[in-house]
Protein backbone atom coordinates (compact mmCIF):
# COMPACT_ATOMS: atom_id res chain seq x y z
CA UNK A 1 0.00 0.00 0.00
CA UNK A 2 1.48 3.45 -1.22
CA UNK A 3 1.52 6.06 1.27
CA UNK A 4 1.91 8.94 -1.93
CA UNK A 5 -0.91 11.43 -0.83
CA UNK A 6 0.06 13.86 -3.22
CA UNK A 7 3.31 16.25 -4.49
CA UNK A 8 6.52 15.63 -2.20
CA UNK A 9 8.56 18.66 -0.81
CA UNK A 10 12.71 18.60 -1.10
CA UNK A 11 13.22 18.22 3.11
CA UNK A 12 14.53 15.25 5.76
CA UNK A 13 13.04 14.85 8.76
CA UNK A 14 13.74 12.73 12.15
CA UNK A 15 11.21 11.87 14.71
CA UNK A 16 13.25 12.94 17.89
CA UNK A 17 11.49 12.12 21.25
CA UNK A 18 7.81 12.24 20.52
CA UNK A 19 8.04 15.29 17.35
CA UNK A 20 9.50 15.67 14.49
CA UNK A 21 12.39 18.17 12.72
CA UNK A 22 11.47 18.92 9.63
CA UNK A 23 15.26 19.92 7.42
CA UNK A 24 14.53 21.77 4.62
CA UNK A 25 17.34 23.39 2.74
CA UNK A 26 18.69 23.70 -0.82
CA UNK A 27 20.50 20.53 -2.40
CA UNK A 28 23.50 19.64 -0.71
CA UNK A 29 22.90 22.22 1.83
CA UNK A 30 23.44 19.05 4.43
CA UNK A 31 19.75 18.40 5.01
CA UNK A 32 20.82 14.61 5.00
CA UNK A 33 24.07 14.54 7.03
CA UNK A 34 21.95 16.29 9.68
CA UNK A 35 19.54 13.72 10.05
CA UNK A 36 21.97 11.00 10.01
CA UNK A 37 23.74 13.00 13.00
CA UNK A 38 20.68 13.67 14.62
CA UNK A 39 20.30 9.61 14.96
CA UNK A 40 23.92 8.72 15.65
CA UNK A 41 23.16 11.91 18.48
CA UNK A 42 21.02 9.81 19.96
CA UNK A 43 22.64 6.59 19.42
CA UNK A 44 25.92 7.80 21.48
CA UNK A 45 23.13 9.32 23.99
CA UNK A 46 22.96 12.76 23.56
CA UNK A 47 19.18 12.39 22.56
CA UNK A 48 16.68 10.18 24.41
CA UNK A 49 15.07 8.82 20.67
CA UNK A 50 16.02 9.56 17.15
CA UNK A 51 14.62 7.89 13.90
CA UNK A 52 14.32 8.68 10.04
CA UNK A 53 11.41 9.88 8.88
CA UNK A 54 12.19 10.73 5.40
CA UNK A 55 15.34 11.63 3.82
CA UNK A 56 15.34 14.13 0.31
CA UNK A 57 11.68 13.80 -0.10
CA UNK A 58 9.02 14.21 2.39
CA UNK A 59 4.71 13.87 2.16
CA UNK A 60 3.20 17.15 4.74
CA UNK A 61 -0.51 17.19 5.42
CA UNK A 62 -2.04 19.06 8.30
CA UNK A 63 -4.69 17.04 10.73
CA UNK A 64 -6.42 18.54 13.69
CA UNK A 65 -4.31 21.22 13.36
CA UNK A 66 -0.67 19.67 13.22
CA UNK A 67 1.16 19.35 10.82
CA UNK A 68 2.06 15.84 9.80
CA UNK A 69 5.70 14.35 7.91
CA UNK A 70 5.55 10.98 6.07
CA UNK A 71 8.56 9.69 3.67
CA UNK A 72 8.17 9.26 -0.15
CA UNK A 73 6.93 5.62 -0.51
CA UNK A 74 9.79 4.84 -2.89
CA UNK A 75 12.21 6.25 -0.54
CA UNK A 76 10.80 4.80 2.84
CA UNK A 77 13.58 4.12 5.25
CA UNK A 78 16.54 5.08 2.72
CA UNK A 79 19.25 7.70 3.28
CA UNK A 80 21.86 9.19 1.56
CA UNK A 81 25.38 8.87 3.53
CA UNK A 82 27.93 11.09 1.61
CA UNK A 83 30.60 8.97 0.82
CA UNK A 84 28.64 5.96 1.13
CA UNK A 85 25.34 6.79 -1.13
CA UNK A 86 21.90 5.36 -0.23
CA UNK A 87 21.83 3.48 2.65
CA UNK A 88 18.94 1.28 4.25
CA UNK A 89 17.70 2.33 8.14
CA UNK A 90 15.00 1.55 10.26
CA UNK A 91 12.19 4.41 9.96
CA UNK A 92 8.64 5.79 11.31
CA UNK A 93 6.43 6.10 8.76
CA UNK A 94 4.44 9.39 10.12
CA UNK A 95 5.28 12.07 13.05
CA UNK A 96 3.96 15.53 13.82
CA UNK A 97 6.47 18.26 12.94
CA UNK A 98 7.22 20.40 16.30
CA UNK A 99 10.27 22.03 14.61
CA UNK A 100 11.30 23.39 11.29
CA UNK A 101 15.17 23.12 10.50
CA UNK A 102 16.17 25.39 7.27
CA UNK A 103 19.97 24.50 6.69
CA UNK A 104 21.66 26.49 4.45
CA UNK A 105 19.54 30.00 5.21
CA UNK A 106 20.13 33.16 3.37
CA UNK A 107 18.22 34.94 6.60
CA UNK A 108 20.66 33.28 9.45
CA UNK A 109 21.80 35.63 11.53
CA UNK A 110 24.06 35.29 14.75
CA UNK A 111 21.50 36.87 17.04
CA UNK A 112 18.25 36.18 15.06
CA UNK A 113 15.56 38.39 15.54
CA UNK A 114 12.04 36.62 16.50
CA UNK A 115 10.55 37.42 12.64
CA UNK A 116 12.65 34.72 11.81
CA UNK A 117 12.21 32.29 14.82
CA UNK A 118 8.72 30.99 13.50
CA UNK A 119 7.48 29.59 9.89
CA UNK A 120 3.71 28.69 9.20
CA UNK A 121 3.06 25.67 7.11
CA UNK A 122 -0.34 24.53 6.01
CA UNK A 123 -1.66 27.41 7.94
CA UNK A 124 0.70 25.94 11.29
CA UNK A 125 2.39 27.46 13.57
CA UNK A 126 5.84 26.17 13.92
CA UNK A 127 9.04 26.93 15.80
CA UNK A 128 12.25 27.71 12.94
CA UNK A 129 15.72 27.38 13.16
CA UNK A 130 17.93 29.37 10.37
CA UNK A 131 21.35 27.81 9.93
CA UNK A 132 23.87 29.56 7.87
CA UNK A 133 25.48 27.93 5.23
CA UNK A 134 28.63 26.33 5.88
CA UNK A 135 28.08 25.94 9.56
CA UNK A 136 27.38 22.78 11.20
CA UNK A 137 23.86 22.29 12.30
CA UNK A 138 24.07 19.72 14.79
CA UNK A 139 25.37 21.87 17.94
CA UNK A 140 22.66 24.37 17.14
CA UNK A 141 19.97 21.66 16.97
CA UNK A 142 21.09 20.11 20.30
CA UNK A 143 20.71 23.67 21.56
CA UNK A 144 17.52 24.31 21.00
CA UNK A 145 16.01 21.09 21.79
CA UNK A 146 18.05 21.11 25.19
CA UNK A 147 17.74 24.94 26.64
CA UNK A 148 15.41 27.96 26.72
CA UNK A 149 15.94 30.84 25.50
CA UNK A 150 17.36 33.81 27.74
CA UNK A 151 18.43 37.23 27.28
CA UNK A 152 15.29 39.91 27.23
Amino acid sequence: MSNDQGPTIHASAVLIGATAVLIRGPSGAGKSRLAWDLIEAARQGALPFARLVADDRAHLAVAGGQLLVRPAATLAGLIEVRGLGIRQIAYESVAVIGLVIDVGAADAARYPGSETGTVTIGGVVLPRLAVASGLHALPLVLAILRTKPGGD
